[in-house]
């Protein structure tokens, strides 16, 4: 995966599912309309502010409620590059991961950087540099298996690519 750079935008703990996607707009598929509506129960400008490429950071147990896959791809198709937080909810981290959108781990990266710093990440290792402070914070890295779903837009990417590649003629 490549460096991921951005403005960062902080929000609590428990930001849950119901207002990184609001549940009236769930019938959407086309993840560009679903941007939209990205956080716009918690915060009715964000998607007026991100621009690509910022990094949300957020308190724990971000994706907490409902199981709902267009929440990871409505932060996503805002153009966001990743979140940051202590914990996920396990069903968002899945989510996340099977839509190829990014998320570390970090207490100490919650704690430390504000909103608006530039923070660059490097997802293979799993370093969160904050730009602005001068300072670096440690995620777990992706295991190799996890990189290869996020570099192929996720699950779905992946899946096809390994099916094409066991049904490819061999001579």
């Amino acid at each position: 995966m490549d460096m991921l750079r951005g403005r960062v935008w902080k929000y609590g703990s428990n930001i849950n599912t119901d207002v990184i996607i609001p549940g009236r707009y769930c019938h959407i598929t086309d993840p560009e309309e679903l941007a939209k509506y990205c956080m716009a129960d918690l915060d009715p400008e964000f998607v007026n502010k991100v621009q690509r490429g910022d990094v949300i950071v957020a308190g724990a147990n971000f994706g907490c409620g409902s199981s709902r896959e267009v929440a990871p791809l409505s932060i996503k198709a805002s153009g966001t590059a990743a979140v940051v937080a202590p914990s996920f909810a396990r069903i968002f981290y899945r989510n996340a991961i099977n839509m190829g959108f990014p998320i570390f781990e970090s207490a100490e990266a919650f704690d430390q950087i504000d909103e608006g710093d530039e923070v660059e990440i490097d997802p293979s290792k799993g370093k969160i540099r904050d730009l602005t402070k001068g300072t670096e914070y440690q995620a777990a890295a992706f295991p190799d298996f996890l990189q290869a779903i996020m570099a192929r837009g996720g699950l779905r990417g992946y899946a096809e690519e390994r099916l094409a590649e066991e049904s490819a003629p061999t001579s």
